[in-house]
């Protein structure tokens, strides 16, 4: 089996970078606006915001820059600011897990292992139900983990 890379695509890493511009507009508002309403012990609260803020914009380019390679005996991690290595044979479910929240649902690919919690594939999510880039590359890891586990 060759080697294979998954992650975003061109268009959803722009949808992505969009994403992370409305987030941080959001936290600068409200960190204008504490601070705005603020008493004079109470200047902190921008200073919380900054840290949520600093917190959500880390999420967010590590969730877009993250991407797998997928390998004959192992999938490799790749994130903005960590690399991970798992061996197909530590695995024993792969599924797509789905998040709501009041602005919306999302969804995600879930490693679990034999040992350890569970992990979250880089480079694979969606917020549209039935994405079909989403769903190839699901199949595409399930496919390589089925052929590396029918191989040992």
């Amino acid at each position: 089996m060759p080697e294979i890379w998954i992650g975003l695509d061109v268009a959803a890493r722009r949808r992505n970078w969009w994403w992370t511009a409305v987030s941080t507009l959001l936290f600068a508002g409200m960190a204008v606006a504490t601070q705005a309403t603020a008493t004079t012990g109470r200047w902190w609260w921008a200073g919380v915001v900054g840290a949520v803020w600093l917190a959500s914009l880390f999420y967010m380019i590590n969730r877009g820059y993250g991407r797998i390679l997928l390998a004959r005996d192992r999938m490799q991690f790749f994130t903005f600011v960590t690399r991970r290595s798992i061996s197909w044979s530590e695995i024993t479910k792969i599924e797509p897990r789905r998040h709501q929240t009041r602005g919306g649902a999302w969804w995600e690919v879930r490693v679990h292992r034999v040992r350890g919690r569970s992990l979250t594939i880089p480079g694979i999510f969606t917020s549209h139900r039935r994405d079909e880039v989403f769903e190839r590359n699901l199949a595409v890891v399930r496919e390589y983990w089925a052929r590396a586990t029918a191989l040992d």
